[in-house]
């Protein structure tokens, strides 16, 4: 099974459970995520729900780009499909009426964040990597990412985005994709309590302190180049910094799609004067689909997961070329109408 549904004492525990995929989600894995979460719902002997991953690499890398990168090639019914019922869950998750502890030990990623960011209870370790790391095969950050990033503080949300960059255990804190810090090997030890005990408390008895984030300490230099208003100046700023961080920032963006980034931006913006999660994910849901009738989506998987000769060709090749059209078509209704709940 590709998720291990169990009970344990108070708990509800769903595993992600492909490890050698890193626990990449398939759409059966989303059905049977929602499936357990509708039925504990309203289950009176399941206290808490907790999620974890499989083996020692990471809770999951996010959605099965590769079964993506088929699927896009064939039309992308499949996967809109898939974008459908993961923002559903991810919605679902947010609003959950009883504590959803995500163990957001290893890599974290994507579709990862997606269904573990959104609880009301998010634990990361001294292990965590954790990434929305779209623009690397022409996407844009999506389930629900792109709020969070939008309202991390200053324009650590538009860095991360734009570069693909990862965060630590202490920048996901300092960002707010995370709310506290459990030592690795105290793990087990949380699980148990978790079965026995009230959520909060046991998530208390096991937290400690974390050392400050990295990423904050950079907060003046990127607070005042990503507060541009275009990629284009984001790039300028960076370049005129002085400062050598800045520097490798702007290399790491220009490898990235020139169309995915200025749609990354504008989604960023519109999402800040967002009320609620729910009408971010209508808005990803939006840039996803139109996403999987361009040129990027396969281009970007097939460079990096396919092929894996890291050399995408994208189609426009630069941000010049990448029109205001261009970026509107991302943000038009999808076929088959919205997700219907914001």
């Amino acid at each position: 099974m590709d998720v291990l549904v169990e009970r344990d004492g108070l708990a509800g525990r769903l595993t992600l459970n492909r490890p050698k995929a890193l626990n990449s989600l398939t759409h059966d894995m989303l059905r049977a995520l929602r499936s357990a979460l509708d039925t504990w719902a309203t289950d009176d002997t399941v206290a808490t729900v907790v999620l974890t991953g499989a083996g020692e690499r990471g809770l999951c890398a996010g959605a099965d780009i590769r079964a993506m990168h088929d699927d896009a090639k064939a039309g992308g019914a499949g996967f809109r499909q898939f974008f459908r019922d993961e923002y559903l869950l991810n919605e679902l998750i947010s609003h959950y009426p009883k504590p959803y502890v995500a163990v957001m030990d290893g890599i974290t990623m994507g579709g990862g964040v997606g269904v573990s960011a959104h609880g009301s209870l998010r634990i990361v370790t001294e292990r965590s990597t954790v990434a929305m790391p779209e623009t690397r095969i022409g996407l844009v950050p999506d389930v629900g990412g792109s709020r969070l990033l939008a309202h991390a503080p200053g324009e650590l949300g538009t860095h991360i985005a734009l570069t693909a960059g990862s965060m630590t255990a202490a920048d996901a804190l300092h960002c707010g994709f995370a709310d506290h810090f459990v030592p690795a090997a105290a793990l087990p030890d949380l699980l148990a309590g978790l079965a026995r005990r009230p959520a909060a408390e046991a998530v208390a008895a096991h937290a400690t302190a974390v050392p400050a984030s990295e990423l904050a300490a950079q907060h003046g230099w990127i607070d005042q180049c990503y507060a541009a208003g275009t990629v284009e100046e984001i790039l300028e700023r960076l370049d005129d910094s002085g400062v050598p961080e800045a520097k490798q920032a702007a290399e790491e963006i220009r490898g990235k799609s020139p169309t995915a980034l200025k749609v990354t931006l504008a989604a960023l913006r519109l999402a800040r004067g967002h009320r609620s999660l729910a009408e971010t994910l209508e808005q990803e849901y939006r840039i996803s689909c139109a996403a999987l009738d361009g040129h990027d989506l396969v281009e970007g998987i097939r460079a990096q997961v396919v092929d894996k000769d890291r050399d995408p060709h994208w189609r426009p090749a630069t941000l010049a070329a990448v029109g205001d059209d261009e970026v509107r078509r991302y943000f038009a209704p999808a076929p088959g109408g919205g997700l219907g709940i914001g």
